[in-house]
């Protein structure tokens, strides 16, 4: 693959902390992202590596975020998808998705997403009112992206089977232990949720897993590995995760590694990785 080919980012994130405050941005190792990021931020890094559309994704469980994100989108030749927050376990989720549909930018909004990583119930989404919600975001002919940790991905593999018509998206690859260099149990578990053919994988989010000073691209090897195997490339799309990639990586770095681990795929794979997988699983245009 050639830095002249065009990609899809298809997981990214702004915002602004003179709106609201990001309070899962803690401690000192958080500290890089404690200001705000803006797509005027983004763009000049994603242009310059061959981006020519993006998906921006949801970052805290507010419901304004959503209808300032489409609004984003709107007024943007880059953002050609959101992925935003709703309440799925709220009776009117269904009114709600059609609500957000008629807003400035509404025809961007391509999925729903939630903090299911922070819930402390590992079977979440397995209850019987996040179901309903998750048939709702089918119904409305969405998505949903996962964002797990690895010990959430046997209550992901229960989802996906009990919701075969909606498409779920697995951010981050399921979130794999790089940094203490294990595959187990994460690798069986992500193969279980590939042997669902409503699965998708994201091949984002590596370099914040794995040791954020020491890491390299042999580091992020064996999971991308496992990652290509299960789903196979016309069911990963690449995501650069920025701006939180910058705690270990720049954005430069992100799509060079992304191109290294994919490098002994076909011309045809690569463009499935890097742009038609998100285009159609997105419906993106």
């Amino acid at each position: 693959m050639t830095g002249r080919e065009r990609i899809v980012d298809a997981h990214h994130h702004v915002w602004d902390l003179a709106v609201r405050d990001q309070e899962w941005i803690t401690g000192d190792e958080m500290a890089p992202l404690a200001r705000t990021f803006t797509l005027a931020d983004l763009e000049p890094e994603a242009r310059a590596a061959g981006v020519y559309a993006t998906v921006l994704v949801q970052t805290v469980t507010v419901p304004e975020e959503t209808p300032e994100f489409l609004a984003l989108a709107d007024g943007s030749d880059l953002v050609a998808g959101v992925v935003g927050w709703t309440d799925l376990t709220a009776p009117d989720i269904a009114d709600t998705l059609a609500a957000l549909r008629e807003l400035p930018g509404g025809d961007r909004l391509v999925g729903i997403r939630h903090q299911v990583q922070g819930e402390a119930d590992p079977e979440w989404l397995l209850r019987p009112d996040v179901r309903r919600g998750l048939s709702a975001v089918a119904a409305a002919g969405l998505v949903y992206d996962l964002v797990v940790q690895s010990r959430q991905l046997p209550a992901a593999v229960a989802a996906a089977a009990l919701l075969p018509e909606l498409t779920f998206v697995l951010d981050h690859a399921g979130k794999p232990p790089i940094a203490t260099r294990s595959l187990h149990p994460w690798a069986a578990d992500l193969k279980a949720l590939a042997d669902h053919p409503n699965t998708v994988c994201k091949l984002s989010g590596l370099v914040t897993e794995a040791d954020l000073r020491t890491w390299t691209v042999d580091d992020l090897r064996p999971y991308a590995g496992t990652v290509l195997d299960a789903f196979g490339p016309d069911r990963l799309m690449f995501g650069s995760d920025w701006p939180v990639c910058r705690l270990a990586a720049s954005y430069t770095e992100v799509v060079d590694a992304a191109r290294t681990l994919t490098e002994g795929l076909t011309e045809d794979e690569r463009a499935a990785v890097f742009a038609t997988t998100a285009e159609r699983v997105y419906g993106l245009r």
